[in-house]
C-alpha cells in the first residue's frame, strides 16, 4: 500500500498516551486534558502521568524529583559530559553530544524503564541548564530543597533565584509541550527502540529530529519575526510581502490542527498573566490578528491558525531565555514524552520496518 509522503494519516499501531484532536482541537494526556492539566499539575507530576497512566502521589512527586535531580548534579560533576557543552557550539548539537556521552556506560537496558526515563529526564535537563549558564557566562545555582523540575533549571541555568511568575511560565510551556503523539522525533525514537536499543540512543536520534527548522525550531524564529515587523502600522504590509513571496509565516499552520492549537491558546493565557512586556506582547496580538485575516484572504481553502511556537516564543520571552535555548528547552519537555513512547514500544516487540516504493529503473533485458 502506498502511503503517501511523509506518512500523512497513517497510523502505527495504538498507543495510549496521547490523542491530538486536530479537528476540535483537544489534546488529550492520559485521558486528561491538557489545558486543564497546565491549570493544576506541575510538569514533574504530568511527567510521571506520561509515564505510567496516572497522576502520583505527593511521595512518588518527591521520589521522581530526587532521580531527576540526582541526575542534574551527575551532568554537571562529570568532566566528559561538560567537555561537549561547548557555549559556541550549535546548541542542538552540544545537547546530542551530552546525552550521547551521559548514556555511555550507563547499562541501559533494551527498550528502557521508568528509571531510565527520568534519570535521562534529569540528564537532559541539566545539560541544557548547564549549557545556557555558560553561554551566558555564570556560575550554575544549586537545587534547592522544595524546588520543582522547572525552578531548579532555572535555577541552575541562570545563577539567581527565579520569580515565581517565571517558574510557572517555564511550568505550563513545558507541560503543553512534553507530548504531541506521532510527531517526527517521537516516531525516530520509537523507531530506535524497535530495534531492541536503549533509551540513550533512542534520545540522541529524537534530539537530531527535534534540530530540523521544520519540527523543533520556531519559536525563535517567531521571535525574529515580531523584532523585523517592530510596529502594528508595518504588520501588514510585511506579512503580506512574505505570503505573496510564498514564505511561510512562522507560528501559523500545523499537520494536525484545523483550528486553533489549544497550546497556543493556553501558552496564550499565560503570557497575558505575566505581562511584563505589555508594548511587546500587544504587536504580538496585532501581528496574530493580522496574519490570521492576511491568511484567510490569500489562502481561503487552508484551515491555518495560530500554533503552539506564537505563543511559546512569547512565554519564552517573558522568563529572559536565551533564543539559542528555545529548542533545546524544547527538548527538555519533549523528553517526558519521547521517552513515554519508548516504554510503550516494549509492549510491541516488533522491528517497525515499513517498505518504501520503489519508482527507479528497471534492468535493461
Amino acid at each position: 500500500m502506498h502511503a503517501g509522503n511523509g506518512l500523512e494519516g497513517i497510523s502505527i499501531g495504538p498507543s495510549e498516551i496521547c490523542l491530538v484532536d486536530g479537528e476540535n482541537g483537544q489534546l488529550i494526556y492520559r485521558g486528561h486534558d491538557a489545558e486543564v492539566l497546565v491549570r493544576e499539575h506541575t510538569f514533574d507530576e504530568v511527567a510521571f502521568l506520561l509515564w505510567t497512566g496516572r497522576l502520583p502521589s505527593a511521595d512518588e512527586t518527591n521520589e521522581l524529583r530526587e532521580v531527576v535531580f540526582d541526575n542534574m548534579r551527575k551532568v554537571a560533576a562529570e568532566p566528559a559530559t561538560v567537555a561537549t557543552l561547548n557555549p559556541n557550539a550549535l546548541t542542538m548539537d552540544a545537547v546530542r553530544s551530552a546525552m550521547s556521552v551521559w548514556s555511555m556506560g550507563r547499562n541501559l537496558a533494551e527498550g528502557g524503564t521508568p528509571a531510565d526515563a527520568q534519570a535521562a529526564l534529569g540528564a537532559i535537563a541539566g545539560s541544557v541548564a548547564l549549557l545556557g549558564a555558560r553561554r551566558a557566562g555564570v556560575t550554575p545555582g544549586d537545587i534547592q530543597p522544595g524546588d520543582t523540575i522547572a525552578r531548579a533549571y532555572l535555577r541552575i541555568m541562570t545563577g539567581a533565584e527565579p520569580t515565581d511568575a517565571q517558574v510557572g511560565a517555564l511550568d505550563a510551556y513545558l507541560v503543553l509541550t512534553a507530548e504531541h503523539g506521532m510527531n517526527a522525533s517521537t516516531f525516530t525514537g520509537r523507531v530506535i527502540v524497535s530495534t531492541a536499543s536503549d533509551i540513550g540512543s533512542g534520545l540522541v536520534g529524537s534530539i537530531g529530529a527535534l534540530k530540523g527548522k521544520l519540527h523543533g525550531g520556531a519559536p525563535s524564529h517567531v521571535s525574529s519575526m515580531i523584532d523585523e515587523i517592530g510596529t502594528a502600522d508595518n504588520a501588514e504590509p510585511w506579512l503580506r510581502a512574505k505570503i505573496e513571496g510564498g514564505e511561510r509565516l512562522m507560528g501559523f499552520g500545523h499537520r494536525v490542527y484545523k483550528t486553533y492549537d489549544p497550546r497556543a491558546r493556553a501558552l496564550g493565557e499565560v503570557a497575558e498573566r505575566l505581562g511584563s512586556d505589555d508594548e511587546r506582547l500587544g504587536l504580538a496580538r496585532h501581528v496574530e490578528q493580522t496574519a490570521l485575516r492576511l491568511l484567510h484572504e490569500y489562502k481561503p481553502d487552508q484551515r491555518l491558525y495560530t500554533n503552539v511556537e506564537y505563543y511559546a516564543a512569547a512565554v519564552l520571552e517573558t522568563i529572559e531565555l536565551d533564543p539559542g535555548l528555545y529548542t533545546p528547552t524544547f527538548a527538555v519537555s519533549r523528553t517526558a514524552g519521547w521517552t513515554a513512547h519508548m516504554l510503550e514500544q516494549i509492549n510491541f516487540p516488533r522491528l517497525i520496518r515499513p517498505q518504501v516504493e520503489y519508482v527507479g529503473p528497471m534492468p535493461v533485458k
